[in-house]
């Protein structure tokens, strides 16, 4: 480990061999055995951490239920000042959290400090939320009665998070169940645990403070020790999980054999639409962004670019003269473009995908090659509309470019994939905005106009249709899915009349 390593986890409370799970006190020898963290922009090991096995799960879980009955008659406000707190502790360590991020993970050291920014930001809305939890009044069709609907936390939330936002995601779950009065346990990726670490233990700190525990909880393990019991854990309602569309069917099946809830937010393969009007110098640099940042691995990333045939030799061409330029290298390094893949299997994921795409009758305008270690080029592939592996998502930065004449044809490529998470479209004219936007447009959870398909802001909500899962997380009214509703009807007269004028004979 680096010496800049060891400063940053030490300034971050994470020993160089840190436990992996924790309900408030780490378990001091969790029995799952040692998980190495690497750092994928030099293969060096950063530091160990102890899984939680069955045991262990089971501990955590246990204290989650515990603290959860406490929680949930704890004021919301009250839950929305501790939320609070947590916030300012990671403004406090938002620059070593995000550094960590960058190191784990690969992104640039820029979006591993935004990721750390995005969390903030989502405390602050948490916490403002805690205050407008608010149910319907509706009036009665019968005399004397009032009806109206409140809302109840559900109990302990599991929430699996993927690698490439090993923390961010985690937030948009965590905190606001929190402030709807539910406890979390949390199972990060394998490959991102000491991010993981590191909150839990700013988790930790404000508790303690508060005279709380139980209520952020962690288990660090694999998906038989740890995946497979929080899935087919009945003390656990509702599943939240972030990953790919296949582990999104593994997912549903499990918790809905035992009726519980799922948050899906799955693949996408998102496109983007650009008209002959377009301002072509702000296509550029949406595209940019969102095809090669975290080197392709976000599940917004740009990964088919629908041209019109009129501008696309030119745009194509700034692409490839842009691309060329994109600095490569090491993830914390100043001036670093895009950083490496998350690990060496992700590099021949991208590699095969090259082929099946060269086999297809896909051609390679730029880049695609593997630098060695877990370092790759930026790919642009000219295509087919009719090409299948379209409809696949590759998870790497390969970018498809189809050419297109009419707004029609490129709305109905765009749609006919499995995946439905984001969209964008880029026009100065009103028509084809609307277009795009209507119930004949993109069949996408988030449609966007002249911005690209990544960097959604956390007051919307978040989540996409079709396999992508169609969960909803961070804004507007996404707090609902980590709460049960509840109609109430309240008789205050001395009659009782039956709704729909039922008359009941006695």
């Amino acid at each position: 480990m680096s010496p800049a390593a060891e400063t940053i986890l030490e300034r971050l409370g994470i020993d160089r061999l840190n436990s992996g799970a924790s309900y408030g006190p780490w378990i001091e020898e969790p029995a799952g055995g040692e998980l190495p963290s690497y750092n994928p922009s030099d293969g060096a090991v950063i530091a160990r951490v102890r899984q939680a096995a069955e045991e262990d799960y089971d501990e955590v879980v246990y204290n989650a239920a515990r603290a959860f009955e406490r929680w949930r008659s704890f004021p919301a406000p009250k839950r929305g000042e501790i939320v609070r707190q947590i916030g300012q502790e990671l403004r406090a360590c938002r620059t070593e959290l995000g550094t960590l991020v960058s190191m784990e993970m690969g992104k640039i050291l820029a979006e591993g400090i935004g990721e750390v920014q995005e969390m903030i930001d989502i405390a602050d809305f948490a916490a403002g939320l805690s205050r407008q939890l608010y149910g319907l009044s509706m009036h009665s069709e019968r005399p004397r009665h009032r009806m109206y609907e409140q809302w109840h936390p559900l109990g302990v939330v599991g929430v699996i998070t993927a690698f490439n936002f090993p923390v961010a995601v985690w937030s948009w779950n965590a905190l606001i169940a929190a402030v709807c009065g539910d406890c979390v346990v949390w199972k990060p990726s394998s490959h991102v645990p000491l991010a993981a670490v590191a909150v839990q233990h700013i988790c930790n700190r404000v508790l303690e403070r508060n005279g709380w525990q139980g209520v952020f909880n962690l288990v660090v393990g694999g998906s038989d020790s740890v995946g497979a019991r929080l899935l087919n854990d009945r003390r656990v309602p509702l599943i939240s999980a972030t990953g790919s569309c296949g582990m999104g069917h593994k997912v549903a099946e499990a918790v809905g054999r035992r009726l519980g809830r799922t948050l899906l937010e799955l693949g996408g393969n998102n496109g983007v639409i650009v008209m002959p009007d377009a301002n072509l110098e702000l296509v550029l640099r949406a595209v940019v962004f969102g095809a090669a940042g975290t080197a392709g691995q976000r599940c917004t990333t740009i990964r088919r670019l629908f041209l019109h045939r009129d501008i696309a030799p030119a745009l194509t061409a700034k692409l490839i003269e842009t691309y060329k330029r994109i600095k490569i290298g090491r993830a914390t390094d100043p001036g670093t473009v895009m950083g490496p893949l998350v690990d060496e299997s992700a590099v021949l994921t991208m590699q095969r995908g090259l082929e099946v795409i060269r086999e297809q009758g896909g051609e390679v305008l730029y880049g695609g090659r593997a630098l060695g270690g877990c370092y790759v080029e930026p790919c642009l592939v000219r295509s087919r509309p009719e090409m299948p592996v379209l409809k696949e998502e590759i998870f790497a930065p390969i970018l498809h470019i189809i050419e297109f004449e009419r707004l029609e044809d490129a709305m109905r490529w765009h749609n006919n994939v499995p995946q439905g998470l984001s969209s964008a479209l880029f026009t100065t004219g009103l028509t084809a905005a609307e277009r795009f936007l209507s119930v004949e447009g993109s069949d996408c959870g988030i449609a966007n106009i002249n911005i690209g398909t990544s960097g959604a802001e956390i007051g919307g909500a978040f989540g996409g249709e079709k396999e992508t899962g169609g969960g909803r997380e961070s804004g507007s009214d996404a707090w609902k899915a980590y709460m049960r509703r509840q109609t109430v009807t309240i008789n205050w007269s001395d009659e009782l009349p039956l709704a729909q004028g039922i008359e009941f004979p006695l």
